[in-house]
């Protein structure tokens, strides 16, 4: 992307999706978000992590940092494939509209992946045969791996793997040698899952891309214990004898939380992964650049530093400041990889070393507008304050809704934000969004639950909270023409985006009307999309 580029885009996660399985996937309405999203004129997707989600359905507690969510797959473009017929889908649950219901969605979409796998293996014909059999040489250096880490939790009924037998624990080969015969076919069920996200998720962002959209990806920088990238690469981590973390990743007290955020991530042996030429995270970093145009580094300051937490703790205030790998790391990526299109989460307390690296990668961090407003006008998240070498927000996933922070900060804070931005209280949300797309940064975001005015029950995440979150989804009535015109009108006004597209139209693109999905289990014509 042109560094003179005036970007912008919206923040929403597939799950929060419209669509009749109860959580968003990679289906119609995916496609028709695209279109939405390009007669704005916006030029930037961004979405949250894309792997399986494990406990708390958090997408930044993965069971692995190369696989994809199966519960993103579209059982009508499976319908489409010849994976699955109407009968399969006449017992679907009677899901809610607005919200996910993660266990039911999960049992559902467990049942018809197990479906979709027993009619393609049934079929021995189906032209998916050949693109699985390479999908499967081509992924071979983790997708083994996690599908035997699946299968496996799965007749353990769930538990972590440090609880497993110690021969599958410990992957003795003998062990594993004898699982993989006796259960081959769960094996290959969880990796055909695997070729169908991927699959689908490939179809869908070579639409965004030729819609001129680029996809920007969310990558953590710790992953889950409970993963097989921990069960498979032990060695990459500070564990025990018995596989246990003897210290977790965290942040210490910060504007977020009083007393910190634990996120209880085992905490990698940076020195051991130099020794390595840090080839799992050469491996990682390619396998991300599968998915996405830009890559938002998530956590920036831990490869700087990072918050050590000794094992057992209950919160994060009992830690200390551990150097990360710093500039080497990014030689390295860079000497392998090439050139990336990163993005620096540069928030939470940031120290000189963590601006040092960002600024010597020439990385653009992250100004978020709720935290402008109250230090009075030097607070360096104002607008008139932003250099332009940064990604400028309402707020993220991990804040309220613009409407829902406003309505909850002191009266001091009020006046001083309504003063700064001329405008009423009624006109809040608007503004803010006005004033992030109008500053000089180059990149412009707002989490589509602003645009759409929302309160605090639309808020995607709590940081600290580990259950509820991540349950949000939009109605397909959002796709308005009313809201497409006012993001058009500001890609216009600002020069952000694809505005010239925009602004050599006749008039406003429409977008179809939506099909009467009660009747058809079909996406329609994905080529006329």
């Amino acid at each position: 992307m042109n560094k003179n580029t005036r970007s912008s885009g919206i923040i929403l996660h597939p799950t929060s999706l419209p669509g009749q399985d109860g959580i968003g996937d990679f289906g119609y309405f995916a496609y028709r978000w695209i279109d939405f999203l390009s007669s704005t004129g916006c030029d930037i997707w961004q979405v949250l992590p894309l792997g399986p989600t494990g406990y708390g359905d958090s997408p930044y507690q993965c069971f692995s940092a190369f696989a994809g969510n199966p519960y993103l797959i579209s059982p009508a473009l499976l319908l489409e494939d010849e994976l699955l017929t109407r009968s399969d889908l006449l017992d679907r649950p009677d899901f809610p509209v607005s919200s996910i219901d993660y266990g039911t969605v999960i049992n559902w979409k467990v049942k018809i992946l197990k479906q979709a796998y027993t009619q393609f293996k049934n079929n021995k014909n189906h032209p998916f045969h050949q693109n699985f059999t390479q999908f499967i040489e081509n992924e071979k250096s983790w997708l083994l791996d996690y599908s035997m880490f699946m299968a496996i939790k799965s007749t353990m009924g769930g538990k972590p793997w440090n609880q497993w037998s110690p021969g599958l624990k410990f992957r003795y080969p003998d062990a594993i040698t004898q699982f993989e015969k006796d259960h081959s076919d769960e094996i290959q069920q969880v990796a055909f899952s695997q070729f169908l996200f991927f699959a689908q998720w490939n179809n869908l962002k070579t639409y965004a891309n030729k819609k001129k959209i680029q996809i920007l990806g969310d990558v953590p920088i710790f992953v889950a214990f409970d993963s097989a990238d921990v069960w498979a690469h032990p060695d990459l981590f500070y564990l025990d004898d018995e596989g246990n973390p003897t210290v977790v990743a965290g942040v210490p007290p910060d504007y977020f939380s009083p007393t910190g955020q634990l996120w209880g991530n085992p905490l990698y042996r940076w020195d051991y992964l130099k020794k390595k030429d840090y080839s799992w995270w050469i491996e990682r970093m390619k396998a991300t650049l599968q998915l996405f145009d830009l890559i938002r580094m998530d956590h920036f300051r831990g490869f700087a530093g990072y918050w050590e937490v000794p094992s057992g703790m209950k919160t994060a205030e009992k830690g200390r400041w551990v150097p990360g790998p710093g500039l080497d790391f990014f030689n390295v990526l860079n000497q392998y990889i090439g050139n990336m299109q990163i993005l620096a989460e540069d928030l939470g307390e940031i120290t000189p070393d963590v601006i040092a690296l960002r600024d010597t990668l020439g990385l653009p961090g992250m100004k978020i507008l709720q935290f402008a407003f109250s230090e009075g006008p030097e607070n360096n998240f104002l607008p008139h304050m932003f250099d332009r070498n940064c990604i400028a927000y309402t707020g993220t996933h991990d804040n309220d809704t613009t409407l829902g922070w406003f309505s909850s900060i002191p009266p001091k804070e009020v006046d001083f934000t309504l003063r700064y931005l001329g405008c009423s209280k009624e006109d809040i949300v608007p503004a803010m969004i006005r004033a992030v797309w109008g500053s000089v940064a180059r990149y412009a975001i707002a989490p589509m639950q602003d645009f759409l005015n929302l309160d605090s029950t639309a808020r995607m995440n709590y940081p600290g909270r580990s259950s509820g979150n991540w349950c949000w989804r939009m109605s397909a009535d959002d796709f308005s023409r009313q809201i497409e015109e006012k993001i058009a009108s500001l890609n216009c006004t600002f020069g952000r985006g694809n505005y010239r597209d925009i602004v050599t139209k006749p008039e406003p693109m429409m977008i179809g009307t939506i099909p009467d999905l009660s009747q058809e289990d079909g996406d329609g014509d994905r080529e006329a999309m």
